[in-house]
């Protein structure tokens, strides 16, 4: 197929789908003119059924858990089918640490970046905690968490410190997190199957609103979505940073 017939192809699909876009645009309801009636009764009754003072979480993990499921392992598909690709283009063997940490310092780094970074680190691991824990009672959750708790290794590598990138996140490890966070969203919905008579079923004690220790599955799920996601971005991480190097060694050979 020549050039300008992919432009031709591609500039017709862009204007069908601007039309699309802005035809749904203008179906939307003016500011301040809500017309759900699925979020009106929801704002009444899911603190109740679930005791999560975030409806958000409450529809995520709960009403529409099921849904949540299928998103999360599209990303581990995702993460998957990229490392894959990834590892096939290059050698199994690897560089000494020496070698491969001279190698990952960021070529501009400074004492001020340094510090600064390696200073992060541990407040990023505990925020990205804060977020998962406490998904259910206020905006946040096991995805923007999961974001969090990945920035700690990214913080140490901008810091030029990517040997303690592989302390922090071996690669064994970074993988065990991401398949268990995923088994274990499938494995809450199955023992919820087996303790009643649908899939995702919030089968433990609910809590009184409020609590840390409340909303029954969905503080579970939270975190299983929390390492699932965190582990994820970590491995997409390291693998760019591999693919880098072995792109770097090949340049120089």
């Amino acid at each position: 197929m020549s050039s300008s017939v992919r432009s031709t192809v591609f500039f017709i699909g862009a204007a069908g789908l601007a039309v699309f876009l802005l035809w749904g645009l203008a179906g939307l309801p003016d500011f301040g003119n809500f017309r759900g009636d699925y979020g009106l009764l929801l704002n009444r009754v899911g603190v109740e059924q679930t005791s999560a003072t975030n409806i958000v979480a409450a529809v995520t993990f709960d009403y529409r858990g099921f849904d949540t499921m299928a998103e999360e392992f599209i990303l581990f598909a995702a993460v998957l089918g990229t490392a894959l690709l990834l590892r096939a283009q290059r050698e199994e063997e690897e560089e000494p640490a020496e070698d491969m940490a001279q190698d990952r310092r960021p070529p501009h780094d400074s004492d001020a970046v340094r510090e600064l970074c390696l200073g992060l680190v541990a407040p990023a691991v505990l925020f990205g905690l804060y977020v998962v824990a406490h998904g259910h009672l206020s905006p946040g959750g096991g995805f923007q968490g999961g974001v969090v708790l990945a920035t700690a290794p990214l913080l140490m590598y901008l810091a030029g410190e990517y040997a303690g990138l592989r302390t922090l996140s071996p690669r064994t490890v970074v993988e065990l997190a991401e398949g268990t966070g995923a088994a274990g969203y499938v494995g809450v919905g199955l023992v919820g199957l087996a303790a009643s008579v649908s899939f995702m079923k919030n089968f433990l004690p609910l809590g009184r609103p409020g609590d840390l220790l409340s909303s029954g599955t969905i503080l579970v799920l939270n975190f299983a979505v929390g390492f699932a996601v965190a582990a994820g971005f970590v491995l997409l991480l390291t693998e760019f940073l591999e693919q880098t190097l072995e792109v770097r060694r090949r340049s120089r050979a």
